[in-house]
């Protein structure tokens, strides 16, 4: 399995394991870190080993998969998650429990995540925030992403109107690629000025 461990000067980003539930949870449970991401604050321990083992453990068991914890070196323990899925979307994401926010933790992770997934032969990776989350839309933009476009999307399971903002980073010097399934699906879709 390819998941290795990455290490930087502040973070070890390894696999999560069983006993990382109740750091998963304090992750989930909190409503601020949790408000622009495609799920409900998790409310319990065992809604935790369910998102633990149908998010984490199930992609340790393919060939490749980018599901990371964040955690800080001096105690191994996880404060959040960085991702790049195997799905044709290559989609990033991240998370980090609001205590640890303003630190560049995130774009440190992001840096060694990008690293490894180009080794790997990733073609691309896109990410997507909601527009009144624009500190998400910075972090992508100090990793190297370029905004390509928006659009508009019934949140599931949320059921609310977002407006997403799609970045994408290219690493086989096809710099005119944009990946164009959201833009596609979504009759809704626009340039934005900013």
């Amino acid at each position: 399995m390819n998941t290795p461990t990455l290490e930087t000067e502040r973070l070890i980003l390894r696999r999560f394991t069983k006993e990382d539930i109740e750091a998963l949870f304090l992750i989930l449970k909190d409503k601020e870190v949790n408000r622009f991401l495609p799920w409900h604050p998790i409310k319990s321990i065992e809604e935790t080993k369910r998102f633990y083992e149908e998010r984490y453990a199930v992609k340790y068991v393919e060939p490749q998969g980018y599901a990371y914890a964040i955690c800080l070196k001096t105690d191994n323990f996880p404060i959040g998650y960085i991702k790049v899925d195997m799905e044709e979307h290559h989609d990033f994401g991240y998370a980090l429990r609001k205590e640890f926010w303003h630190q560049g933790i995130v774009t440190e992770a992001g840096k060694a995540l990008i690293e490894q997934v180009r080794k790997d032969g990733i073609p691309y990776i896109t990410a997507t925030h909601d527009k009144n989350n624009p500190r998400s839309g910075n972090v992508m933009k100090r990793l190297g992403m370029k905004y390509c476009y928006s659009y508009e999307e019934q949140w599931q399971p949320k059921n609310m109107t977002v407006i997403f903002r799609m970045y994408q980073l290219n690493f086989d010097n096809n710099d005119d690629f944009v990946y164009k399934k959201y833009w596609n699906v979504y009759s809704h879709h626009f340039i934005e000025e900013f």
